[in-house]
């Protein structure tokens, strides 16, 4: 059922071409790479460097990539830059700026956190202080733009950390997540920025991306908003249904996975996971516990396992593998510290959070932890940042550069 849910959402979601990875969480949003034959011996063959590039944000925004070219939020003074990147030999192609004044007053919080969309020739990007842009992906060129807090109210109980959810593809549709006064979720026409409709209830914005998906026979987006979780009807924004899920700080930035007729949802600060059933338009919570706490990237399900990273940024953290149905963790691997992670064919790759920490390959195994290799990533700030699989190269960041590698 997965599957075919997964190349449902590739094919009517996002007009993508084999290799690309075109927004956060890759073409399915579920953070599993579609790709197969890549290099999983990392002890024999560790992945080559290709090309790197230095980013001057000291921001988290993850790359995208489709058309041959990686597009990522980037900031000069006090200019956000969406810059495109030809992905053969890591050389800029365009760039386009816009003012914005965010500034997070904090230089390990950076600037940009949210991830350009890639679909059909144009770029999406959403800034820190909610200016929603649409590109011409070929030159670079504006073709229309909104303001999340100017056009819908949008508003913030914490303003230091800005806008991080990405804009999501569906059909004619850009999702976003504006945060606004009975506009918690808009859909906006993706070709001309019109409003379809805004709904989704009145909760202020979380850090999380919406998940489409069809959740007892409705198709919806699955939100992880400031305050709870919830269903969105895809066709006309009302809500379908809310569970609460109050963090530090608003703090919800994880993006909820979707496992048949369930929701499972995960934060930091001390606040663990649960799981979310939704039966006859009807939510509630099955469980909840601590033994995953990620406080900013979600977990990946593959072969009906969990593998996440747990723990709080700066203090250490874990890899686990956990049985969704259950909350039971069947094992944890010490030496990670609040990264990303996804999956490829039979493993994921998960990456330190620290400075200079490790990116490491491991196979998809629920009965321990086997790793596969694994190499140093250079010192540059933090490594918050979810890697990224497109045609056959590795991309990852830290706060000042990042690195291609080669998989094949």
């Amino acid at each position: 059922m997965r599957a075919i849910l997964s190349i449902v959402l590739c094919v009517t979601c996002l007009m993508v071409e084999a290799g690309d990875w075109p927004r956060f969480r890759g073409p399915a949003g579920d953070g599993v790479s579609p790709e197969k034959g890549l290099n999983k011996d990392w002890k024999a063959k560790p992945p080559k460097e290709l090309w790197r590039i230095k980013l001057g944000d000291g921001g988290y925004s993850g790359p995208a990539v489709g058309a041959g070219k990686m597009f990522i939020i980037d900031k000069s003074g006090k200019e956000d830059v969406v810059r495109a990147i030809d992905t053969a030999n890591g050389k800029d192609l365009w760039s386009f700026k816009y003012r914005d004044d965010y500034d997070s007053g904090n230089p390990q919080w950076g600037n940009g956190r949210s991830t350009p969309t890639f679909d059909n020739g144009k770029v999406f990007t959403l800034g820190p202080s909610g200016l929603v842009h649409t590109l011409d992906a070929e030159k670079g060129t504006k073709l229309w733009g909104v303001d999340l807090k100017t056009d819908f109210k949008g508003r913030w109980r914490r303003e230091s950390w800005g806008y991080t959810g990405a804009p999501i593809v569906d059909g004619d549709k850009l999702i976003v997540v504006a945060g606004g006064p009975a506009a918690t979720v808009v859909a906006l026409d993706k070709n001309t920025g019109k409003t379809l409709w805004k709904g989704g209830g009145d909760d202020q914005p979380g850090y999380a991306t919406p998940v489409i998906a069809t959740i007892d026979g409705k198709r919806q987006y699955v939100v992880l908003t400031g305050m709870s979780v919830i269903g969105v009807d895809t066709e006309n924004g009302a809500l379908l249904w809310r569970v609460p899920w109050e963090t530090s700080y608003d703090v919800n930035g994880a993006d909820p996975v979707v496992i048949g007729n369930t929701v499972f949802i995960t934060s930091g600060y001390g606040k663990g996971c649960g799981l979310v059933t939704v039966s006859g338009g009807k939510a509630e919570l099955t469980y909840s516990n601590k033994n995953m706490k990620a406080q900013f990237n979600a977990p990946v399900l593959m072969d009906g396992m969990l593998y996440g990273i747990t723990g709080q940024a700066n203090s250490g953290g874990e890899l686990i593998c956990m049985d969704p149905k259950t909350g039971a963790i069947l094992w944890k691997q010490p030496g990670f510290e609040a990264g990303g992670l996804i999956g490829i064919e039979g493993a994921v790759i998960a990456v330190s959070g620290n400075d200079g920490g490790d990116v490491v390959l491991a196979k998809t195994n629920p009965k321990a932890f086997e790793e596969l290799g694994r190499f140093a990533f250079p010192k540059g700030g933090k490594q918050w940042t979810p890697p990224i699989v497109a045609d056959g190269k590795l991309y990852v960041r830290n706060q000042r550069e990042l690195i291609c590698y080669d998989l094949k």
